[in-house]
């Protein structure tokens, strides 16, 4: 696991001590926060239009957006007479914040939770070690190159929307993979609008809940295993698709009843374009097997060399 928007209409219209530290595997050490409504500062804007709904923050800016891959799921609500409320903060990170959301047709029984991927305005963020995710992203006009190597503030608005775009994208088509192959499971990519995300919800539709991180279980040597078999099938997947997640852990891996759920993509790598891309992929392979191992599976199951040599092949690097 996170595991990132605006205002539209309806039918009239168109909104990361002690001496021995606990092993960390999360770099942005998020902040798993109680949901309350607005913990944070709202993040709807309804300032900007004098045309808000009766009930809820916003009308659903479905037809403003670039959608997710067809056919969208049943679960899905894209009428335009929709509206979204703000339930509250699901993660914060340095990056970006998750918020639940529930977007739904008034005096209907349609409706769907949706997890709202935000990237912070740019004078706020701190996007580390972004030069080394972004080798192999560069856009071809030199003055926005320029400018995200100054990060200037067009320079960091431009990066923002790259995080955004890129894992959008690679949502999008490891989604269309796994509906093929069933052998990875992503959240389905609902819309893009700027720098914010709308995907699907993984955990409970009814209650809120969101599916817990591997990171927070404790699981049994069964499922355990199963996990494991999970991961190693997802990374694959990844490979063969010339991808390595870039900052993968326990932390953006979610598992679902005994499904494992990968998020958190904005970094995704181009092994073969980017010049560190098979580092990106031998650490997130080291990074999960010693989380793994460090649980109990055993040492035999888990070859961290072995299993990036493979991956690496997959991706026609060896």
């Amino acid at each position: 696991m996170s595991h990132d928007h605006d205002d539209s209409s309806g039918s009239a219209r168109h909104p990361r001590g002690g001496r021995r530290a606990a092993r960390r595997f999360d770099d942005d050490e998020p902040r798993f926060l109680k949901r309350t409504r607005h913990a944070t500062a709202p993040a709807f804007d309804t300032n900007a239009d004098t045309d808000v709904p009766e009930v809820g923050d916003r009308w659903s800016s479905w037809d403003q957006a670039v959608h997710g891959p067809e056919p969208h799921p049943e679960w899905l609500v894209t009428e335009l007479a929709a509206t979204d409320t703000e339930l509250g903060v699901l993660k914060t990170g340095k990056e970006a914040d998750v918020h639940l959301v529930r977007r739904a047709v008034p005096e209907t029984d349609r409706s769907c939770l949706l997890a709202a991927k935000r990237y912070r305005d740019p004078d706020h963020r701190l996007f580390h070690r972004d030069a080394g995710y972004l080798e192999g992203r560069r856009v071809r006009r030199s003055r926005e190159n320029r400018a995200m190597a100054g990060r200037t503030a067009f320079g960091r608005q431009m990066i923002a929307g790259q995080w955004a775009a890129a894992e959008f994208a690679a949502l999008t088509r490891l989604w269309q993979v796994g509906r093929e192959l069933g052998s990875i499971a992503v959240p389905y990519p609902v819309q893009l609008i700027g720098t914010e995300l709308l995907l699907e919800f993984v955990g409970d539709p009814v209650e809120g809940e969101a599916a817990p991180r591997l990171a927070q279980l404790r699981p049994g040597p069964t499922l355990l295993r199963r996990l494991w078999d999970q991961l190693v099938d997802a990374l694959v997947v990844l490979a063969r698709a010339g991808l390595a997640h870039g900052d993968l852990s326990p932390y953006n891996l979610l598992v679902q009843g005994e499904r494992l759920v990968l998020i958190d993509l904005p970094q995704v790598v181009d092994v073969v374009a980017n010049p560190g891309g098979p580092e990106f992929l031998a650490r997130d392979v080291r990074v999960v097997a010693d989380w793994f191992v460090a649980r109990g599976l055993p040492g035999d199951l888990v070859d961290p060399a072995a299993l990036t040599g493979q991956l690496l092949r997959e991706a026609g690097l060896r």
